[in-house]
């Protein structure tokens, strides 16, 4: 067996879900984020024993929402409008904090492992919280400080066919394996279980 571990991320990108129902899964058009410093991921899931003639005879397991948090640099206000349902006046240079009407959201990155070979991801459906923000006076140090993201996701609504009519979080394509795709275009639209393309035998 061949150990990795993870060690590198870059390229984090967001772009709105459109439409998830019965019929289709759709997107709009990717758009960077900020400079990403560290992703991390925790799961909801608990597993619980039902007892029958005195002995645990099952367990019932279920699992419940992501939460991605992002350690990145100083978000856009562009972006940072777009991802927490809030207004960016372009003309004013002008970020309103105020009411949201928050979307749900995509979020593709590319990871790395220690071989050197990357991982392509996308994170279907989820939503962001408003990140907090940390301003410190200047001093003759080097510190400064960048905003952090949390992305709650979910299953999509829609199934997908290559699934065998299953909803989905995440892809995870692992580009050793998988040496068709390409940076290029994996992360121009966003990609699902149906759209991933196997290696050519």
């Amino acid at each position: 067996m061949d150990y990795q571990e993870y060690r590198g991320i870059r390229g984090l990108v967001a772009a709105e879900v459109l439409t998830d129902d019965a019929e289709k899964f759709e997107c709009g058009v990717p758009f960077a984020v900020a400079g990403v410093a560290e992703l991390s991921r925790t799961t909801e899931t608990s597993n619980e024993s039902h007892y029958y003639d005195n002995v645990p005879a099952v367990v019932i397991d279920s699992t419940g929402a992501d939460e991605v948090t992002i350690t990145a640099s100083a978000i856009p206000f562009e972006a940072l409008a777009k991802l927490t349902g809030q207004t960016y006046d372009a003309s004013k240079g002008m970020f309103v904090e105020g009411e949201r009407q928050a979307k749900y959201f995509a979020i593709g990155y590319i990871t790395e492992k220690t071989d050197g070979t990357e991982v392509f991801v996308w994170r279907l459906k989820g939503k962001f919280n408003v990140p907090d923000s940390t301003h410190a006076t200047k001093d003759d140090g080097a510190e400064a400080n960048g905003q952090e993201l949390v992305y709650t996701g979910i299953n999509t609504a829609h199934k997908f066919t290559s699934l065998g009519n299953k909803t989905a979080k995440a892809v995870n394509v692992d580009t050793s394996v998988n040496t068709g795709v390409k940076e290029a275009t994996f992360f121009e639209e966003v990609q699902t279980p149906d759209t991933v393309k196997a290696v050519a035998a």
